[in-house]
Order: C-alpha cells, then sequence, then structure tokens
C-alpha cells in the first residue's frame, strides 16, 4: 500500500475548507464592517436562531467561548462554593476548570474503556448530598451514554449539563447532542467541525427560563442596560464571528460526511494493513452517529510511535496526555495515580490522526503507511491492553 507520493500530512488544514467559501466569507464580514455593530445585534440574532433550528432545540444563545458557555452553563444553575460537580476526570481543562473557577468542586471519575466518554455507573457511585450536577462530555464527536446519566440525575434531583463542545450534529438514538441534557455547550474554536475565525461558544437548552438568565449573565446582569440583577460577566460573542459561522452552518452537514467517509477509508486501510491488530480503533456506539471531531487510535508505544510519525511528517495530537486527577491544579483534591485506570491508560495510549473532512485517499493511505513504519520500528505487536466490559458496544 506504499504511496510515496504524498510528502507531508497535516493534522489539520484550514486553509483547505476557507478557500471555497473565502469570497461569501469576505462578503459577509464586510457587511458587518458596514454596518458598524460588532457587538450582538442582527448577525448574532440571525445565528442563534439557525443554530437552534439546526439543533433542534428551542433555545440558543451564543455566548464569546466554549468555555464561557460552561461558565454560563453552571452559573445560571446556581452552581457556587460549597457544591460538588461530577464529571469525567478525561477531557478538555475547561470542563473541570469551570467548576473551581466557581468555587465549586470537581468530582471525577473514570471512563468506560471503549469510547473514552464518562462512565455512567462510576457517575451513580460518585453522587453524594453536595452534588449539584453532572457535566457528561460528548468526547471526540461521540456523545456519552446519556440515558443512565439522566436517570442517575433525576433520581438525585440535579441537572445534566452537556458538554458537547466536540459533538455539534452527534446523535444519540436519533436525537442532537445538546439536546438531551438540561442545558448544553458548544465550542466553535477555529479547529472544531464547524469553527469560527476566533473564539465563540454556545449554549443550548430546552428551558426558556435558563435560556434567559444565560442571556443576562453573558451582558454582566443587566436588564434593562445598566441595571444589574446578578454579576454575570462579559460572554458576548462578536458580530464578525457570527457572520463567518452564518456563512458556514449549511455546510456543516456534508463536512460530517465528509469525515465520516474518511472514518470509514481509515478502518478498511488499517484492516487491508493488518493494524487493525496492533491499533485500537474508535468505535461507533450503536445508536449513535459519531461526527469524528477526532480521530483518535490507541496505540502501543504511543510516545515512540508519534515521534516516528512526526519525522515523516505526518500531523498528530495527544487528546488528552494528562487526566484532571493527575493535575498539578487540582492537587489539594487528593486523587492519586492509579485512582482512575482507565483514564490513565488513555492517557498513555492515544494519538489523533488528520481526519479532516478534505483530507485525501492518497493522504490517508501515507498516514497508514507511515504508521505501519512506525509500529514495526518501535517493535509494537499485538492490541494495546484494553479493558473492554463496557455496556456500549460496536453497531
Amino acid at each position: 500500500m506504499k504511496t510515496g507520493a504524498v510528502a507531508r500530512v497535516p493534522l489539520l488544514d484550514l486553509q483547505a475548507q476557507y478557500l471555497p467559501l473565502r469570497e461569501e466569507i469576505l462578503s459577509a464580514i464586510a457587511r458587518v464592517c458596514d454596518s458598524q455593530r460588532f457587538i450582538l445585534g442582527p448577525e448574532v440574532d440571525a445565528l442563534e436562531r439557525e443554530l437552534a433550528e439546526h439543533l433542534e432545540v428551542p433555545e440558543a444563545v451564543t455566548v464569546s467561548s466554549g468555555t464561557d458557555a460552561l461558565l454560563a452553563a453552571m452559573m445560571a444553575l446556581g452552581i457556587g462554593p460549597g457544591d460538588e460537580v461530577v464529571t469525567t476526570t478525561y477531557s478538555f481543562f475547561a470542563t473541570a476548570g469551570c467548576i473551581s473557577r466557581l468555587g465549586a468542586a470537581p468530582r471525577f471519575v473514570d471512563i468506560d474503556p471503549v469510547t473514552c466518554n464518562i462512565d455512567p455507573a462510576a457517575v451513580r457511585a460518585a453522587i453524594t448530598p453536595r452534588t449539584r450536577a453532572v457535566i457528561p462530555v460528548h468526547l471526540y464527536g461521540q456523545c456519552a451514554d446519556m440515558d443512565p446519566v439522566i436517570a442517575v440525575a433525576q433520581a438525585a434531583g440535579i441537572p445534566v449539563i452537556e458538554d458537547a463542545c466536540q459533538a455539534i450534529g452527534a446523535r444519540y438514538h436519533g436525537r442532537q447532542a445538546g439536546s438531551l441534557g438540561t442545558i448544553a455547550c458548544f465550542s466553535f474554536f477555529p479547529s472544531k467541525n464547524l469553527g469560527a475565525f476566533g473564539d465563540a461558544g454556545l449554549v443550548t437548552t430546552t428551558d426558556p427560563r435558563l435560556a434567559h438568565e444565560v442571556r443576562l449573565l453573558r451582558n454582566h446582569g443587566a436588564e434593562p442596560k445598566y441595571h444589574h440583577h446578578r454579576i454575570g460577566g462579559n460572554f458576548r460573542l462578536d458580530a464578525l464571528q457570527a457572520a463567518v459561522l452564518r456563512v458556514k452552518l449549511p455546510h456543516l452537514g456534508r463536512w460530517t460526511e465528509m469525515r465520516r467517509e474518511n472514518a470509514a477509508r481509515y478502518v478498511e486501510l488499517f484492516g487491508k494493513a493488518g493494524l487493525d491488530r496492533a491499533v485500537r480503533l474508535p468505535v461507533e456506539s450503536a445508536g449513535g452517529t459519531h461526527i469524528y471531531n477526532q480521530f483518535v487510535v490507541h496505540v502501543p508505544d504511543r510516545d515512540r510511535v508519534r515521534a516516528r510519525l512526526t519525522e515523516r511528517e505526518i500531523g498528530t495530537e495527544i487528546y488528552y496526555p494528562v487526566p484532571f486527577h493527575l493535575q498539578a491544579c487540582f492537587a489539594d483534591l487528593a486523587y492519586r495515580p492509579g485512582d482512575f485506570p482507565q483514564a490513565e491508560r488513555a492517557a498513555e495510549q492515544t494519538l489523533a490522526l488528520p481526519i479532516y473532512g478534505e483530507l485525501t485517499a492518497d493522504q490517508q493511505a501515507a498516514v497508514v503507511d507511515a504508521l505501519v513504519d512506525a509500529i514495526a520500528e518501535s517493535g509494537g505487536e499485538g492490541r494495546p491492553q484494553d479493558d473492554r466490559r463496557s455496556s456500549r458496544r460496536e453497531a
């Protein structure tokens, strides 16, 4: 399967997505510049309506980033000092960092070893009288197993905050990410499937009261202007970002299908190369639709393999090398190595490969060729260490 024709493969190529839309995007930016309305306003209002329709939710409130979406959602729910929030130990830092910023304590739990999403059984065991919310993360573009998580939360009388920052367009038994819990958070960071030209985010909910609260909080808690009923923050979305996202949103469905097609091609190429015996591939859960924000494999001797891929100019990334419970900033929570073995194993083995929609078949073949050589050079044989005692199985 040696290709030899592809010089390098970046982890992400934003130019490939931008160039076909360049004139339309520049026109949208010019429209905002000509209006001289840069904060909230008609562009933001229109984007919120379009996102609500696309995500099949009644309420969509744009904010300044995915991090601020998480922060505003927790503030709207009244989470603060003395509270606990149960969440995964394996995600992007904002998931846990926002809990601590509000003076609450994150209570970490382990992950499902197959999907790397939160383990619902661990959530049940972690609930205490101080628990005020649960935050499952739809990691890498696949929904967490929400039915048991929601059942546990409902039994405890606490809300579920979906961290859907990596999962716009993902589905769980037919329902969209962002419509499953009490409130949900999205990121439009440039590398996401739907990316802005900077930071941008979104909060969705079926509860009009919560949506109103987030709108209040994103503008310093003011209603009307200069009358502050709550202390909020500056979480407003720029109109320029809204205009860019409005151009991109109609293309999101096709971009998602392109990523899914590339994921299927990887599975085929890995099988032909015999790598499926040495590398554990992503699994799409039964009843779910994976949008492949990342294509993450589990690789033996990961760091050495990654170094070899870098030498071949194959872009990769590690999401994430240190679980939350082992981060220095959470040392006061007194977690120890070994507390969450599935997350620790994932941190040692996971490697993200290029998966963006414009990735060509030749580029994918080059990635697989390089991985074959890298694993052979590292002496890797057999499958990565794996515990598959999970209720979620490949369809």
